[in-house]
């Protein structure tokens, strides 16, 4: 089902309105992205502006105002409020089934990817140095609920509001990350589960 203009406006106004900064994505159409721009070739989701790192906006009125006019997707830009650490479904879900989790928002895409909001400015670790794990941080953005994909609409595990819209340390979510890392890995990766370990205990 195609989502109304109105509520993609108001979750773009609300998260500018939170200073997070936002700016508009393509938007669904016939099982394809379309951004406006004739001959592009991107089919996946992406931002619908050329110069989107320049004109992201934590303005709720900017917002409104673009989202007013086309059904785009609403893109959360990383590296100015927070950071994200995008991980495997499985690999989300055990960290956030952690007993030390301190909440934090996760989003999670119908791809069986989620995303956790922490606050900016901390690289990733070596053990979480793997092709499954992506930190976006200055440069990068993420799709936010509710905006749609081909598979189904990205969704909040668990919502800002939920955590008051506050972020956690990334060192704590990078540690439930690697434990939850440690605790999956199969026997033939012992010489990478001691490294961590040995990281760990330094």
């Amino acid at each position: 089902m195609l989502l109304t203009r109105s509520r993609l406006n108001r979750a773009a106004v609300r998260f500018a309105g939170h200073g997070w900064p936002v700016v508009p994505g393509a938007y669904l159409t016939g099982g394809r992205f379309e951004c406006g721009h004739p001959g592009c070739p991107t089919t996946s989701c992406h931002p619908a502006m050329a110069r989107w790192e320049e004109v992201a906006t934590d303005d709720p009125a900017r917002a409104g105002r673009w989202w007013r006019t086309a059904r785009y997707s609403v893109l959360l830009v990383t590296g100015r409020a927070f950071d994200v650490l995008e991980v495997p479904a499985p690999l989300g879900a055990r960290a956030l089934g952690s007993p030390r989790w301190s909440a934090g928002p996760v989003a999670a895409t119908p791809a069986g990817r989620w995303m956790f909001l922490v606050r900016p400015g901390t690289p990733l670790r070596r053990e979480l140095d793997r092709p499954d794990v992506v930190r976006h941080a200055r440069g990068s953005w993420i799709p936010a609920p509710p905006t749609q994909t081909p598979a189904g609409a990205v969704w909040w595990v668990v919502s800002p509001p939920e955590v008051g819209w506050l972020l956690p340390s990334p060192d704590e979510v990078q540690q439930l990350l690697v434990d939850a890392v440690v605790a999956t890995a199969p026997p033939a990766a012992e010489p990478l589960l001691l490294a961590a370990r040995l990281a760990r205990a330094a």
